[in-house]
């Protein structure tokens, strides 16, 4: 098993895998819309087959994750493309790391905040804004719960008081 930067090649690849996971491959967040095959990011495969898959973007000195999904749950997958971006964000000296969640996603809050990631914001009704742009995103999510609000988490990577 490997982390490999995403590359032009693997586009078709990373585009079914979204579709896979997620209906489509378009991420709609209160930052923007974003076509995770075009972004940058890394893969965790075995024998070609995309386990794991990180995506981010840029914008004033500030890396923001717009997907971390991994297939096989409890494995070290997510924690490993984290950490990769981590020291990616650090090698680019990049300050701060964001990351935006639902109110549903249990999981992915005991997850970030675990690797050091503090809540820095709610977006009250952010969902209900992005199922105007993307129609699939569902009423309820994980454990029944109704999506309504977005989280935002971040973790300085940098220490800027230097």
């Amino acid at each position: 098993m490997t982390i490999k930067r995403i590359e032009l090649a693997d586009k078709k690849r990373i585009i079914k895998f979204f579709y896979q996971q997620w209906q489509e491959e378009i991420m709609v967040v209160s930052s923007g819309s974003y076509h995770c095959s075009e972004l940058d990011g890394f893969i965790y495969e075995k024998d070609f087959l995309i386990l794991g898959l990180i995506t981010y973007t840029i914008n004033n000195n500030i890396l923001e994750i717009i997907s971390l999904d991994s297939i096989v749950e409890n494995q070290g997958i997510g924690s490993l493309l984290l950490k990769t971006v981590e020291e990616e964000a650090k090698m680019m000296g990049v300050h701060k790391i964001k990351i935006i969640t639902t109110n549903d996603n249990l999981l992915a809050l005991k997850f970030y905040q675990k690797k050091g990631y503090r809540i820095t914001k709610v977006v009250p009704d952010a969902v209900k804004k992005a199922r105007k742009i993307k129609k699939t995103i569902p009423l309820k999510g994980n454990d029944n719960i109704p999506i309504w609000d977005e989280l935002v988490l971040s973790k300085q990577v940098i220490d800027t008081k230097c």
